[in-house]
């Protein structure tokens, strides 16, 4: 089986470089030191126009936590318009509820409004106090296409116990996009370990700095 490879990526250069690689779909982010924001719009573009592989964009108005107030909402879906208007090829996002469980109006709210672009619940679930409970959860939301996680631990190779119980929870519903410190040295070990079908990382396909 096919395995997709997506590049965590936040410059011109290293998207360029990830395509170059071998990656299968970078996710576009801004400042990669607070965990990833959204993009400029015009670097979103010069990318669209250049790459041949899918560009999956961070919808993040800020770094910190994922409880966003109203005027952050409203940005997000401002946002979500924008790309989808661009043709990129899904968005990215996560919003939580002050006690730490997954704010499902909201969530489902973004995911209706940016279709037909695939839809990827992004690692704001690994900072929920039940990772698996919160997953089922958005196996109820039709629109939600791909969930970004570690399993609700610090790195894939901890979680992975329960990214194996989220795929099979899962059955093809939702792709599980393992993610947290996956790099082209341990990406074989640790697909033969979690059998999945999609893996994540900044080094996903080797070192994109310059």
């Amino acid at each position: 089986m096919k395995i997709v490879k997506e590049a965590c990526v936040e410059t011109y250069n290293q998207a360029i470089l990830a395509e170059k690689n071998g990656a299968n779909r970078i996710e576009l982010c801004g400042d990669l030191s607070v965990g990833g924001v959204t993009p400029e719009v015009e670097l979103t573009q010069r990318l669209l126009d250049v790459l041949t592989i899918p560009i999956m964009v961070m919808v993040r108005p800020r770094g910190g936590n994922f409880v966003y107030s109203d005027e952050e909402f409203a940005v997000m879906k401002t946002t979500i318009l924008t790309f989808k208007k661009m043709g990129v090829a899904g968005v990215v996002f996560g919003i939580l509820k002050e006690d730490f469980t997954i704010n499902l109006e909201q969530t489902k709210a973004l995911a209706l409004l940016a279709k037909p672009l695939k839809v990827t619940f992004h690692k704001a679930i690994d900072a929920c106090s039940d990772t698996l409970t919160e997953f089922s959860k958005l196996l109820t939301i039709n629109e939600i296409d791909i969930v970004l996680t570690s399993g609700g631990e610090a790195t894939a190779k901890e979680g992975i116990p329960v990214l194996k119980e989220m795929i099979n929870l899962s059955a093809g519903k939702i792709t599980v996009l393992s993610a947290g410190k996956i790099t082209d040295k341990n990406l074989a070990e640790l697909h033969h370990n979690i059998a999945g079908t999609a893996y994540h990382g900044r080094k996903i396909v080797g070192d994109l700095t310059f």
